[in-house]
């Protein structure tokens, strides 16, 4: 079996969404902050994200769509690595509609990644070398927090370090050396699953 169809894994890494989610949960409340009628639109963000496990556990969901909606995301996923493509060879920001998003909304919500989960509100975490790397949330995010020196903020350093560990779990499992992973999720999507497995 496929190191990346590890079920014991993909439960992990489930698990510790889930707590991102409360984590980012708590903050909005306190900030009283929501995306209930935002003009905006965090899926056409440019994103690209980093792990392996995160890239396996969009393809579990991916594999669980009915064969005519995982099509019709392939077919968006193509022309948006298309359009990346031309729009980073003319030096113009890539401002493209994630290909999971339909009318507003996610079709692999329950498998969306870190990124998708946690943006949007303030956060931090603490590099290796013990530096702070902060982001004061969304442009209604900072709306909320402007002037106040105080506010609440997700840590978000345990979290990264728990999904560090899973994503050194299945590589260990690979048995053999992988390129970083720097991919869109339309990028993961034309590429297809990764290949961990031994």
């Amino acid at each position: 079996m496929s190191i990346a169809d590890s079920p014991k894994l993909f439960s992990q890494l489930a698990d510790l969404y889930a707590r991102m989610e409360q984590a980012y949960d708590q903050v909005a409340h306190a900030l009283d902050f929501s995306c209930q009628g935002c003009p905006d639109n965090c899926c056409d963000s440019f994103f690209q994200h980093h792990t392996y496990i995160e890239w396996a556990y969009l393809w579990e969901g991916l594999r669980g769509l009915v064969p005519e909606k995982r099509a019709a995301i392939e077919t968006r996923a193509r022309e948006y690595v298309g359009r990346l493509l031309r729009l980073t060879a003319a030096g113009e920001p890539p401002v493209l509609m994630c290909p999971l998003n339909e009318a507003g909304l996610c079709t692999l919500y329950h498998h969306r990644l870190m990124i998708c989960r946690m943006h949007g509100v303030p956060s931090w975490f603490l590099l290796p070398d013990g530096r702070k790397k902060e982001f004061r949330g969304c442009f209604r995010c900072q709306e909320k927090i402007e002037g106040r020196a105080d506010f609440p903020s997700v840590d978000r350093t345990p979290l990264l370090r728990e999904l560090a560990d899973l994503e050194r779990a299945l590589l260990t499992a690979a048995g053999r050396p992988l390129s970083r992973v720097k991919l869109t999720i339309a990028q993961m999507i034309v590429t297809g699953p990764p290949a961990v497995g031994r």
